[in-house]
């Protein structure tokens, strides 16, 4: 796939053994979706030693699920999902430099192009297979590959990149970052949140299948969204629109 068949996919579409503990943790959670997390994590923080961190917790805070993780660390589209663990949602983490993410892409799906400003991505296809690409910056070649299942490929921190499944069967994936904080900008909705004179004048433009900027911007799909249309109709799947930009 090429960046021009990513862009235009994304503009058409309408739309991761503990010492003994202390006999009463200083902060104990019933579970990730305790009410009282920000304390816990503001403690965490503060705390002068990580022995300090470890005899806060309980064994089962150091056990995350993927498969029930709290509702804030999924990001969920027509595509599939991607379930994170970063300092917020699991507060076992913080003081260990790293968190995970895993993506569960449905047939054709589309992890829409991103970035992570504070930390590069080690990304490993665990089910099915995995288009991916990136452009780490200004006039350096775009990287394009496929995974297959237990291939890995790596995109550095703050570079563009996206990942998709180009076939009709689920795919997962799973990737590490070194930060708890990574944080992550997807680039369609960053650049559409501008000044839609800004916009204009970037895209050269006034409107995109008719639409005025500020409408366009509406109709951005939430990630995970449906990929490229001839996947979709490799799958039988209808795609958002069938305009063109």
């Amino acid at each position: 796939m090429y960046p021009l068949a990513i862009l235009t996919a994304t503009l058409t579409a309408s739309a991761v053994a503990a010492p003994a503990l202390a006999s009463s943790p200083l902060y104990r959670r019933q579970s990730n979706e305790t009410a009282n997390i920000l304390d816990l994590i503001h403690n965490l923080e503060l705390a002068p030693t990580a022995a300090d961190r470890v005899n806060m917790l309980t064994a089962e805070d150091f056990k995350y699920d993927f498969l029930a993780p709290p509702s804030n660390a999924v990001t969920t589209g027509q595509g599939g999902r991607t379930v994170r663990s970063d300092s917020r949602v699991f507060p076992a983490s913080i003081g260990t430099g790293v968190s995970m993410t895993v993506g569960f892409i449905g047939p054709c799906g589309f992890n829409t192009p991103h970035t992570h400003p504070r930390s590069s991505e080690i990304n490993i296809i665990v089910q099915g297979r995995l288009g991916t690409e990136f452009v780490a910056e200004n006039g350096v070649k775009p990287i394009s590959n496929t995974l297959n299942k237990f291939q890995m490929t790596i995109f550095p921190q703050g570079a563009l990149h996206t990942e998709f499944n180009p076939d009709c069967e689920d795919a997962v994936f799973v990737t590490g970052f070194a930060s708890t904080d990574p944080g992550v900008e997807q680039a369609a909705q960053t650049l559409f949140s501008l000044d839609p004179a800004l916009v204009k004048a970037d895209l050269g433009v006034n409107t995109i299948n008719g639409q005025s900027i500020e409408e366009f911007r509406q109709q951005l799909p939430a990630n995970v969204a449906l990929g490229v249309e001839t996947c979709l109709r490799k799958c039988g799947l209808k795609p958002y629109s069938s305009k063109k930009v």
